[in-house]
């Protein structure tokens, strides 16, 4: 991402989204009483890919619209409200399309009741407060880069008129 974007600001708003997911994916675990095992571990891979897919559509327009030359933070908030929808429409697919994971019954069903709780989980935290924290990060880290930019060009200037 930082090859991509050219910068190593955007993939570390593209971050915050996992630890909302990794979050809701613990807490649902823990009310099951499931443990921290390798189904746990295989249902955060899934949810931390998904998650960050989601950053990125976020983060993605935000950077388009600020190209378009708007300010960061209504950058931010357009490509929040762009990207809701879709991202919610996926989430819920998602979230349903795991439903039956959840109550699985049968051969192998604990293994898919954990993975299914996990997933679960962690997309309804991750689709629920990632949306506005990762558009929230994206403008503070953008006006932070803008910050240093001013700072260094600034200083820049004032070294060669020395």
């Amino acid at each position: 991402l930082a090859a991509q974007y050219e910068r190593w600001t955007l993939p570390l708003a593209v971050a915050t989204s996992v630890p909302f997911g990794v979050l809701g994916a613990t807490i649902a675990s823990h009310f099951r009483g499931y443990p921290n095992d390798v189904y746990f571990q295989v249902g955060l891979l899934v949810l931390i890919g998904l998650a960050s897919k989601n950053a990125i559509l976020i983060v993605e327009f935000a950077a388009q619209n600020r190209k378009q030359g708007m300010s960061a933070g209504e950058s931010a908030r357009q490509a929040a409200r762009q990207r809701f929808r879709p991202i919610v429409m996926t989430a819920a697919t998602f979230i349903m399309g795991s439903l039956p994971l959840v109550f699985a019954t049968g051969a192998g069903a604990a293994s898919r009741r954990e993975i299914g709780t996990v997933v679960v989980g962690g997309m309804i935290l991750a689709s629920t407060l990632a949306l506005p924290f990762v558009a929230l990060m994206y403008q503070v880290l953008e006006d932070l880069s803008d910050r240093v930019r001013r700072k260094r060009s600034s200083s820049t200037s004032e070294s060669s008129h020395a």
